[in-house]
């Protein structure tokens, strides 16, 4: 295993992605100025904050198919979920939910004033990102905005309990499903080895796991290194427990590791829970079919009391599924055999 060069913080890794896909600094600085007005008038917002509506929590490792899976979950109607729209509101939520609804809900149409924010959602993205106002939105500056300890690294959950606002969490969710009027998802990998702190959070969660065969997993972390700096040797997505055992090693046992720990953590966290707050995602069998992964979501939501008027599916019968070896740097091979010497080194990541 050649070691690379450590990374730097956050910061760092933001200034070295190329530059199609580095923030705009205009509109950073347009949304600090707009949440930090809002956020007060967000406080005082009169919002039904009690927990009706079960929550719909995507997990599992980064590039596994979470984006593909919450813009299915979008084209379902089943949920609501925090769209590239609301993601601009990540620090007065409540306003953007109204927003949104004044510019997109047929309800508050008036001689179609405002047509464009409508089209559909489709099934594309860019290292998670997609396209459209109402097209899902990874949501990560408002986790970080009520998570601060995870800014950087990993903190345990006793930590996050002490540093975090989790009412706050609970509070401004509740409120976004129960505006909404559905069961609210979104991605939450950002707490993937702290699950257990939802689980206490929220009495109706749903953790949708989704998990795919982790030599194809890998490849797809590897690729979007190189797309997102151009190189494979930089770290890619949050900084795990494990992140001081993996920065150093070569970029392919790296990834192996982190693919490794991320689901790990995972399914030990969901095997401590009942199952009605379980839903395991294949990610291949969900591009097979997509009605069965439907018709699983639609029995855990009315374990929860919601979805009991939901509809037969009626959406894509199939996805594409995008594993396929295509890298020149790695071999598959060398891939499976990263994969085993980290799970051989990880254990159980404890």
């Amino acid at each position: 295993m050649t070691p690379v060069p450590p990374p730097g913080g956050r910061d760092d890794e933001a200034a070295a992605r190329l530059s199609s896909m580095q923030r705009n600094p205009a509109l950073e600085a347009l949304l600090a100025e707009l949440n930090a007005v809002l956020a007060p008038a967000n406080a005082r917002l009169d919002v039904d904050v009690a927990e009706r509506l079960p929550k719909v929590f995507v997990v599992g490792a980064m590039r596994s198919g979470t984006t593909l899976y919450m813009q299915w979950l979008a084209s379902t109607g089943l949920v609501a979920y925090p769209t590239n729209l609301l993601s601009r509101f990540h620090g007065a939520p409540w306003i953007g939910a109204r927003i949104q609804q004044l510019l997109t809900d047929p309800a508050y149409r008036f001689r179609d004033e405002m047509l464009g924010f409508e089209a559909p959602v489709d099934f594309r993205s860019d290292n998670g990102k997609t396209t459209g106002a109402l097209a899902p939105n990874e949501f990560w500056y408002f986790w970080r905005r009520l998570l601060p300890g995870l800014a950087e690294q990993y903190q345990p959950s006793d930590v996050l309990r002490r540093t975090s606002d989790l009412g706050a969490l609970r509070e401004q969710v509740d409120g976004l499903a129960n505006i909404f009027g559905r069961p609210f998802a979104m991605k939450a990998l950002i707490l993937d080895q702290n699950l257990d702190l939802l689980a206490e959070a929220f009495a109706k969660p749903v953790f949708a796991w989704v998990r795919r065969d982790p030599v194809f997993n890998i490849q797809s972390v590897l690729a979007a290194r190189a797309r997102q700096y151009g190189t494979m040797d930089r770290w890619y997505s949050f900084r795990i427990k494990e992140f001081p055992r993996l920065r150093d090693l070569d970029p392919l046992h790296a990834v192996a590791g982190q693919v490794y720990a991320m689901n790990t953590h995972v399914e030990r966290a969901l095997a401590a829970m009942p199952e009605h707050h379980q839903l395991l995602v294949d990610y291949e069998s969900f591009c097979a079919a997509p009605g069965a992964a439907y018709d699983a979501l639609v029995a855990r939501l009315r374990a929860h009391g919601a979805a009991a008027d939901a509809p037969a599916y009626a959406g894509v019968e199939a996805f594409a599924c995008a594993n396929e070896w295509t890298l020149d740097r790695y071999s598959r091979r060398e891939a499976e055999a990263a994969y085993a010497t980290m799970r051989d080194e990880l254990g159980d990541c404890a």
